[in-house]
């Protein structure tokens, strides 16, 4: 008798998930090369032939403003894919991150009887730890990419599987600055300092007058240093550079990138960097930090009423205490931050412990993470 082909609908709702669910299809397609796809993604995950049903732009919107704005029509796709789903159950279902969609998702189709796994755990260690107990309810089982998480839901009575940051598998032990200076054309003798200051438009505004005045106080100090700024996309820029004519600062020693971050940050000997993946991402080739962020007030006030832990930075979390400063909000001035990342870059004996506690991450995080995922996903399939 011939096998029936199985049918996996996974759903990512912006680009860091396209990646992750397009290396895990591809990991899937390995061990069961017939495998179907079905569901919401981007282009990577369209590429690793996933038949799309509806655009993952839709559900790419960030911040309160922009989500209630799209909310009716957000609430619309999830309602068709529900029914489309219900009334034509594949195998399994993959929520891949985007948790505020594909939570409600998986709970209904759960009560339907078809098997759920989530891929990246939303931050319940950080805050909103409550939302364990919708997890519990919508989710056959968990794949998380950090190895706390993996006690918290043991704990819960979520079965769960730690599978590892992809980003680990992606970038080297120890990347070479040296060749990095070269291909940039950056002398070896100066100080660089990249400076990251986030991805949306917000975090940009509110950080860009801070970026250009700490660069000034280091100026001051270190009269050849030079600054990188990776900018994500061309509105990020504009603000950017618009900030720098409002400050008289054009003259600067600053080069405005448009991406290339991870070559911004393996050239400098320090890190100005907003919290968010950035964090992990200069923690994983091995540079001194100063995580900074800064938002407003009333936002503020209400996240740190809601967080669980001291800091925010996923190499102070991973470390479970401060291996690197933390300034935020009104903490955050230039001279402040001036004073952290001159103090971070001049101390070799620091600079080499730091490394190695970096070097030390980059081991556990690790694990061949699309493979470890698969693995875990056909043991649910076999026993579904």
């Amino acid at each position: 008798m011939e096998q029936r082909v199985k049918t996996i609908a996974m759903v990512a709702g912006e680009a860091s998930g396209d990646l992750l669910g397009s290396h895990l299809m591809e990991a899937l397609k390995q061990a069961v090369p017939d495998m179907r796809f079905i569901g919401i993604g981007g282009p990577k995950m369209q590429a690793a032939g996933m038949q799309v049903l509806f655009p993952m732009e839709k559900l790419a919107v960030r911040g309160y403003v922009e989500v209630l704005r799209h909310y009716r029509e957000i609430v619309g796709i999830r309602r068709k894919l529900r029914a489309q789903l219900i009334a034509s159950p594949p195998d399994l279902f993959i929520g891949v991150d985007a948790p505020d969609f594909n939570l409600d998702l998986e709970l209904a189709l759960k009560q339907h009887g078809i098997p759920t796994v989530h891929y990246v755990s939303p931050s319940i260690w950080a805050w909103r730890g409550e939302r364990i107990h919708k997890i519990r309810r919508a989710v056959s089982h968990m794949l998380v990419l950090f190895p706390f998480e993996a006690p918290l839901y043991e704990k819960a009575g979520v079965p769960v599987t730690y599978v590892g940051h992809p980003l680990a598998g992606m970038l080297l032990d120890m990347p070479n600055r040296a060749a990095m200076r070269e291909q940039m054309r950056l002398p070896m003798q100066h100080k660089v300092f990249a400076f990251l200051p986030g991805s949306r438009q917000s975090e940009v505004r509110q950080l860009a007058a801070t970026y250009i005045e700490t660069a000034k106080q280091i100026l001051h100090k270190l009269p050849d240093a030079q600054f990188l700024v990776p900018l994500i996309s061309r509105e990020t820029r504009i603000i950017f550079e618009n900030m720098q004519w409002k400050l008289e600062a054009q003259d600067l020693p600053i080069t405005l990138l448009f991406g290339h971050a991870h070559d911004a940050m393996i050239a400098a000997d320090g890190v100005l960097v907003a919290s968010g993946t950035a964090t992990l991402e200069a923690a994983l080739l091995k540079r001194p930090m100063v995580i900074t962020y800064k938002m407003p007030d009333f936002t503020y006030w209400l996240s740190k009423r809601k967080k669980y832990q001291p800091y925010i930075g996923l190499p102070n979390i991973l470390a479970g205490k401060f291996v690197v400063p933390e300034l935020l909000q009104e903490d955050a001035t230039p001279e402040n931050l001036a004073q952290a990342l001159l103090n971070s870059v001049n101390d070799k004996d620091a600079v080499a412990q730091l490394e190695d506690t970096f070097t030390g991450m980059h081991l556990a995080l690790r694990q061949d993470t699309a493979q470890k995922a698969a693995t875990a996903i056909l043991s649910c399939l076999s026993n579904a």
